[in-house]
């Protein structure tokens, strides 16, 4: 996990996320699918799917993709059940294009795909990349810009959160490599009856403003460390959470983890790593589930998967959760997905009335949205059928459009291939901070003249790629 120890083990755990929309402690430990909101096992919520609207919202998105084109799809995903529900009504509604969904365990999907492309052969018409993997594709013409022609998928951006829509953009800012798909707003799971029991406001919206404010938050901590109780999974949390809400380089590759948020934040994440806010493992392994089962672990800041995945762990605690914005004033996304088209594929058209299908219908939402992934598109989580959604877990909150909100406030920030090598460069320094309590603004300090100089190859390289 992200915010593991700096050991062997987390680095075996980073190659498969390579946190770089900060996917820490994403993943309960129980789940395959490394901290995005997809999933295999649906909410038990009631839905209605009549596709209903009310006069402020847009109306159902249904649009002929290419009902004359033909041809066959073969597609690699890393999660299982929801893809083949999703060919099937596909399918149904476009039987001239047969989809083949392949199931590929999540390290080895990103593998194979990796040597596919940088062999020219064997990849799929389509597959499902998560986001800390993308960057792995980006460079060497690999993948087909979708803002070219045929696919001009431009038109879409307006409906697409921005952070949304940047994240799967080259790292030059000139091609969409991946399609938009899933929005993963980060935001903080606690058990609403312990923070009324500590004597601090249970109502989310009321909470989320009290914790935007670090003190507020910090007294939060202290009060439930009182009491034995921790606030999130990982100790070191806070600090990367502000650092992936704004990334590691900005569009000429400089380095930007230095402002003076960062250094606020990191003052804060000492106190609170002294204060024990967290006991640093997943919720959900062997080791982490009785801290929640217990009462324990109070909060957890999590994608907007979280709640399923806290239900299908804990059923017996529905009703006694709810979810609000990041303390901290931080707003980020945790996880995500994209589904890209290798250049080499043979059939480029009837892929791409799939994906379009996939991501634009309202017939396809309805299935996403059962497995809890929240449509990264305005138009479609503006229905009613979906903002009107109450999750009884979370007590009857309307959580899907507090998701909605939060991620149209997410800024934006591009991904390059050397984020994962600056995210090892980085996690040594901070812990160097939490441990020996070292002045943070140092900290951000030497963490950047690490990175300019342990990377100073591979920065040049890439700027002369990028024709920097």
């Amino acid at each position: 996990m992200r915010f593991a120890k700096f050991s062997k083990m987390t680095f075996a755990l980073l190659a498969l996320i390579l946190v770089l929309a900060a996917c820490s402690g994403g993943n309960s430990g129980t789940t395959t699918n490394n901290g995005n909101n997809e999933g295999s096992t649906p909410t038990n919520v009631e839905q209605t799917n009549d596709g209903g609207t009310d006069a402020e919202t847009p109306a159902a998105v249904e649009e002929d993709f290419g009902k004359d084109v033909s041809g066959e799809v073969s597609i690699w995903v890393f999660n299982e059940n929801v893809f083949e529900e999703v060919a099937e009504a596909f399918m149904a509604e476009y039987p001239n294009i047969k989809v083949n969904t392949v199931f590929v365990p999540f390290a080895e999907l990103h593998d194979n795909l990796q040597t596919a492309l940088a062999s020219g052969t064997g990849a799929p018409d389509i597959a499902e990349v998560e986001v800390g993997n993308f960057t792995r594709y980006v460079t060497g013409g690999v993948l087909e810009d979708l803002l070219a022609e045929p696919y001009n998928a431009g038109k879409y951006k307006d409906l697409v959160p921005a952070y949304n829509w940047e994240r799967w953009m080259s790292p030059d800012g000139t091609q969409l490599l991946g399609m938009p798909w899933d929005s993963t707003p980060g935001v903080w799971y606690y058990r609403a009856d312990i923070v009324e029991e500590l004597g601090f406001p249970a109502d989310p919206e009321e909470l989320g403003e009290f914790i935007k404010d670090g003190e507020n938050f910090l007294q939060l901590a202290q009060a439930a460390a009182a009491q034995g109780k921790q606030v999130m999974e990982w100790r070191d949390g806070p600090i990367h959470w502000a650092g992936d809400e704004i990334g590691y380089f900005d569009d000429n590759l400089g380095w930007v983890r230095e402002n003076d948020k960062l250094v606020q934040v990191l003052d804060y994440t000492k106190r609170g790593n002294q204060l024990g806010w967290a006991p640093h493992l997943a919720y959900g392994t062997d080791e982490g589930k009785p801290l929640v089962q217990s009462g324990q672990l109070m909060g957890m800041a999590l994608g907007s998967w979280g709640a399923r995945d806290l239900e299908v762990n804990f059923p017996e605690q529905a009703g006694k959760w709810r979810v609000t914005n990041l303390p901290f004033d931080i707003n980020f996304p945790i996880g995500g997905s994209s589904f890209v088209i290798p250049s080499q594929s043979e059939n480029k058209e009837a892929a791409w009335v799939y994906l379009q299908w996939a991501m634009r219908s309202q017939t396809a939402w309805e299935i996403w949205t059962k497995y809890s992934i929240q449509p990264g598109y305005t138009d479609i989580a503006q229905q009613d059928w979906y903002a009107s959604h109450k999750s009884e877990f979370l007590g009857g909150q309307e959580d899907y459009k507090l998701y909605e909100k939060i991620a149209s406030d997410i800024p934006t920030k591009r991904l390059n291939p050397l984020d994962g090598a600056a995210w090892n460069i980085w996690v040594p320094r901070i812990l160097d901070a939490l441990d020996n309590n070292v002045d943070s603004r140092t900290t951000l300090q030497l963490a950047k003249e690490d990175v300019e100089s342990m990377l100073a190859e591979d920065l040049a390289k890439l700027k002369a790629d990028l024709g920097k």
